[in-house]
């Protein structure tokens, strides 16, 4: 048995198999290119995340609760002067977590770490 590594005719035969043989046109290329530049600038062109702002949720969780204890004790206790009494302590309450959450978000400039960013899907950033 004879040792065939440098048989140049099998050589020849891999290369030519592994060259190729089909070119696209270059106007084919272009078009292609084009596209696909004005498909990237279309998706740039729109945000790619969208903000909801949530630094307004504490405040007005709180003034709900506040303001819906006020209705119980109206409507629970009998007396008049109390009863009155409990809801304006609720009313301030509540209207204090908002004068509190207002100063707290301006001084500590906490709208952009209380915001949500949902990515859109497919979008180029």
């Amino acid at each position: 048995m004879e040792d065939n590594r440098f048989d140049t005719e099998i050589d020849e035969i891999i290369r030519a198999s592994m060259k190729l043989t089909d070119e696209l046109a270059p106007e084919l290329n272009d078009e292609l290119k084009a596209a696909l530049y004005r498909q990237e600038n279309a998706l740039r062109k729109q945000p790619a995340t969208s903000t909801l702002s949530l630094w307004y949720l504490p405040m007005i969780l709180n003034l709900i609760t506040f303001i819906m204890l006020a209705a119980i004790a109206l409507m629970v206790i009998g007396n008049v002067y109390l009863s009155y009494f409990a809801a304006g302590i609720c009313f301030y309450i509540g209207l204090a977590g908002v004068l509190l959450t207002v100063v707290g978000v301006r001084r500590a400039n906490l709208k952009e770490d209380i915001t949500i960013r949902i990515e859109k899907r497919g979008v180029l950033t």
